[in-house]
């Protein structure tokens, strides 16, 4: 059985996505049943270049991201969602919808790469973010998650993000 994980951020157009990368490459990688998705509020419409650019620096396939609303995880058609992770804090504050399979749900904040300024340090910025996330979403491969309820995913998801 595939786990289903949903990332959001506001516009959906680099740190979700960043995660959204990171994890379908790492599971994949391990071969694990993980799915990442990613989504925002008030989608961009775009994703970010540089936020592809990172990611396809880290040998990512970065073919068939978009940027798009929360709310097509949210109806019947949606595939069932274990864990939801906002990785920004304006879609932390923010009243999410009921998800399709009623979500753990846990906030990992990183700041926005985008508000660098700058080609280098921009790049740098979109770099750092991508390993950050990476790294979390390593820890989280590493735990049972076929076998883990909401409350112990939940705990576990928490733990990750205070590290």
């Amino acid at each position: 059985m595939t786990v289903h994980v949903l990332i959001l951020c506001t516009h959906n157009s680099a740190r979700s996505v960043l995660a959204e990368g990171m994890l379908n490459h790492w599971a994949q990688r391990l071969g694990l049943e993980v799915q990442a998705h990613s989504a925002g509020s008030a989608p961009s419409g775009r994703v970010n270049p540089s936020a592809l650019a990172a990611l396809a620096a880290a040998g990512v396939d970065t073919a068939g991201f978009h940027s798009k609303s929360w709310d097509a995880f949210s109806g019947p058609d949606a595939p069932p969602l274990s864990l939801a992770i906002t990785v920004c804090d304006s879609a932390a504050g923010e009243a999410c919808p009921v998800f399709h399979g009623a979500p753990a749900k846990v906030h990992w904040g990183y700041p926005d790469p985008s508000n660098a300024e700058g080609d280098d340090a921009k790049r740098q910025a979109f770099e750092l973010t991508r390993q950050a996330i990476g790294y979390r979403m390593l820890q989280l491969l590493a735990l049972p998650l076929a076998t883990m309820d909401r409350v112990a995913l939940q705990a576990a998801a928490t733990e990750i993000g205070a590290r």
